[in-house]
């Protein structure tokens, strides 16, 4: 009997061994992959005659233009366009670096990185698309500046562009894409085929600003980079809880919700300019003062006319909250600034009722998730009409870089900030 058992306690010992040497191996936990988010962007449109560049222009040169990156990440990407191409579009070397100083075309040649589109050197885009670059495995630092060289052996068909860049860029003959300065280079104040860049991060997400000129920054400094979106991605940079949202500028000077003007209205351009940008999750919106003031731009319009703009401006404003609230985004309205005074739109009481009923609109509780009050913040509290001097470009249409200064700073940052879950008990 005890042999017996003596067996018995073996060959229990035996399984024991066999299961502790042929159990699984803990399985191998991979971190979670990086969230790509829109850290830079431009709206695209077909440049104005005066802003086209001449074909000889685009035609064997190097073209380099800096950008300004609002958040940070370990990687990034490019994103060229030919969104506005009748024709594909063939780059045959893009490079980029890190900027030296903003205004100056000199780049830091440690940093040169040549971009490659599935592994290759060139890039040939479709007309009408869009193209990300194969990802560069570098870190970059929030609000650092990018230079991107784009080599081009033929213009395109049609160029693709962003007239309003308030930045400079710089066109010269040959090849020269590592190039660590360009003198003698032409100078235009103006983006073309370049879109956006992306970076990796552990998480983030991205605001996308949807305006006309006041957006864009019409009477920033050039190459000061202090629009109202620029000043936004500052203070979102200097707040620990708010370091991973990108701002992502898609204004068009002149833009409209209703009309084509200078670019495509808002509504044509909206799923482009929101929906496809790299981790939207927020939409801020200031359209609407091009709307109005061109009503009676060229002569007076009947009450009737007048009433039934201010109705297609919130049927607007309405398609917009609409849509992207179906894609997760969450939507801002933000009050139309005064503008009184100003010597192109020469508004006059009519004009000013029509801006209170779209503001009165916005303000209204249930319309948009929350409320960005630039008109109470912009006024002249003795002509509420008009704006308030010391934030006034001159021309009492656009703000100046004080003005900007402020809208970005009587933003509320927590709208950006993850709510927290409620726990029932």
């Amino acid at each position: 009997m005890k042999r017996r058992i003596g067996g018995l306690v073996g060959w229990i010992a035996t399984l024991a061994l066999l299961a502790a040497t042929s159990a699984p191996a803990a399985p191998v936990v991979s971190p979670p992959p990086p969230t790509w988010v829109g850290s830079w962007a431009s709206a695209q449109q077909i440049p104005e005659p005066r802003n086209a560049l001449p074909d000889q222009d685009l035609t064997d040169v190097t073209l380099r233009q800096v950008v300004r990156l609002s958040v940070g990440g370990e990687a990034f990407r490019i994103r060229l366009s030919n969104a506005f191409g009748v024709a594909p579009l063939r780059l045959t070397a893009v490079h980029v670096a890190r900027a030296i100083a903003p205004g100056s075309a000199r780049i830091d040649p440690a940093t040169d990185k040549a971009l490659t589109f599935s592994g290759r050197a060139e890039v040939t885009i479709p007309a009408g698309a869009d193209y990300l670059s194969d990802p560069v495995d570098v870190a970059v630092p929030p609000r650092s500046d990018l230079a991107i060289s784009i080599r081009f052996e033929a213009p395109p068909a049609q160029q693709t562009s962003h007239p309003g860049s308030r930045t400079t860029s710089w066109i010269a003959r040959g090849d020269q894409v590592t190039a660590t300065d360009l003198p003698g280079a032409k100078t235009v104040e103006h983006w073309y085929q370049l879109s956006g860049v992306d970076v990796a991060r552990a998480s983030g997400a991205s605001i996308v600003a949807l305006g006309d000129s006041i957006t864009d920054g019409r009477g920033a400094t050039t190459n000061g980079n202090d629009r109202w979106p620029d000043r936004l991605a500052s203070r979102l940079q200097a707040n620990a809880r708010t370091r991973g949202i990108g701002v992502l500028n898609l204004g068009i000077g002149g833009n409209r919700l209703l009309l084509d003007g200078l670019g495509p209205n808002a509504l044509a351009r909206f799923d482009r300019d929101v929906l496809a940008q790299t981790a939207v999750r927020h939409l801020i919106v200031l359209e609407g003062v091009n709307d109005l003031g061109t009503l009676t731009l060229d002569q007076p319009v009947s009450p009737q006319a007048h009433a039934d703009l201010v109705a297609r401006i919130i049927a607007a404003y309405e398609q917009i909250v609409l849509r992207a609230r179906q894609h997760g985004v969450r939507v801002y309205g933000a009050t139309i600034l005064p503008y009184g005074q100003s010597g192109y739109y020469h508004p006059d009481a009519q004009n000013e009722q029509d801006r209170q009923a779209v503001n009165a609109w916005i303000r209204a509780p249930g319309h948009f998730d929350a409320v960005i009050d630039f008109d109470k913040l912009m006024r002249d509290p003795a002509r509420p009409d008009q704006l308030l001097t010391a934030y006034d470009s001159g021309d009492h249409l656009h703000p100046s870089p004080a003005g900007y200064a402020a809208m970005a700073g009587a933003i509320e940052l927590e709208l950006f900030t993850p709510k927290p879950t409620r726990v029932r008990r």
